[in-house]
C-alpha cells in the first residue's frame, strides 16, 4: 500500500492540486492519495509545519508526504527528501522539516539531485512527484539526491524563558478554522518552567488564571443553562498538541466570533505566561 500525501498552499480553485494527483496516478497507478490541506496561507511555512505534523504521525509507517509551500529551486531554498519518524518527507528547505524534526532526529536526509532529468517550472508535479512516487515503490533516498548532515533551521519561533526563570515569552503561531489562537509554548516547556507556581496567562490585554483540559471544563454545567453565558466565553487550553490554546467556547466567526477576532490576536504576537511566587 503506497500512500502520498499532499500538502500544499495552491487552494483548489486550480488545476494545480488535480495535475499533481493525475502525476501521481500516471507515474504509480496503485497510489492512495489523501489531501492533507490545500489551504495553507500562502508560503506560511509555519503554518504548513504545525498542520503536517499534527496529521503525519496518524499515518502508517511508510508514508510519504509531499510539501508543496515555498517550493521553488532557488540557491537558498533547495530541494530535499527526509525520513523522520519512518514516514518520508519531500520538500523545499525552507525550515518546515526542522520544525516537524525538533523532537525527533531524521534518520536520513539528501539534497535531490535529479533538477536535469526533469523538465518544468512546477517543481511540486515535475520533481516531488517522481521523487514521492520513487519512494513509495520502497526505494532509497540515496538514488535521487546526495546525503546531507543538515537543514536549514528557523530561529525565532520557539518560546524562551528570562533569566530569573519567572516569565515565558511565546508567540501565535497558527490560528484555526474556529478563530482559536495556537501558540508555540508546549505543555512540557510550561511545566518545566512552573514549579508548581501560580501563573497569568497574557495574550494582549486578556488575562488568563487557569489553563483547562477541555474547552468545557470553563462552562459551570451546575447553573441553569439559560444563565450560563457559555457561547462566547474565552478560555486557555492545552490543546491535542499540548500547545497552550487561546479559545472561545462554541466559537463561529460568522456568529460569536472567535478568539483571533474577538481578543484581537493575530499570527506572531505575543503570548506570555508570568509565574508568580
Amino acid at each position: 500500500m503506497a500512500i502520498i500525501t499532499l500538502t500544499t498552499d495552491f487552494g483548489v480553485r486550480d488545476h494545480f492540486v488535480g495535475a499533481i494527483k493525475g502525476y501521481i496516478y500516471s507515474e504509480l497507478p496503485e497510489a492512495i492519495i489523501v489531501d492533507i490541506s490545500h489551504h495553507i496561507s500562502p508560503f506560511n511555512i509555519t503554518e504548513a509545519a504545525y498542520i503536517l505534523k499534527n496529521a503525519y504521525k496518524t499515518f502508517p509507517k511508510g508514508s510519504v508526504h509531499i510539501i508543496g509551500v515555498d517550493s521553488e529551486l532557488t540557491p537558498d531554498n533547495k530541494h530535499i527528501a527526509v525520513t523522520i519518524d519512518g514516514h518520508h518527507f519531500v520538500g523545499a528547505d525552507n525550515g518546515i522539516l526542522s520544525l516537524l524534526a525538533q523532537e525527533i532526529n531524521p534518520e536520513k536526509m539528501v539534497e535531490i539531485n535529479i533538477h536535469d532529468r526533469v523538465q518544468g517550472i512546477f517543481p511540486v508535479l515535475d520533481v516531488f512527484v517522481k521523487v514521492a512516487t520513487h519512494l513509495a515503490r520502497g526505494g532509497q533516498p540515496e538514488v535521487i539526491g546526495k546525503r546531507i548532515d543538515s537543514i536549514k533551521v528557523l530561529k525565532g519561533l520557539s518560546p524562551v524563558v528570562n533569566t530569573a526563570q519567572s516569565q515565558i515569552n511565546g508567540s501565535v503561531i497558527y490560528i484555526d478554522n474556529y478563530g482559536n489562537v495556537i501558540s508555540n509554548i508546549s505543555r512540557k516547556f510550561f511545566e518545566t518552567y512552573r514549579k508548581g507556581r501560580d501563573f497569568e496567562v497574557w495574550a494582549r490585554n486578556h488575562s488568563f488564571t487557569s489553563i483547562h483540559e477541555r474547552y468545557s471544563d470553563a462552562i459551570n454545567f451546575n447553573v441553569e443553562k439559560s444563565k450560563r453565558n457559555a457561547d462566547g466565553k474565552r478560555l486557555a487550553i492545552f490543546n491535542s498538541s499540548n500547545l497552550l490554546e487561546i479559545a472561545v467556547y462554541k466559537s463561529n466567526l460568522d456568529t460569536v466570533g472567535g478568539a483571533s477576532s474577538l481578543l484581537g490576536l493575530s499570527y506572531r504576537d505575543s503570548i506570555t505566561i508570568t509565574f508568580i511566587g
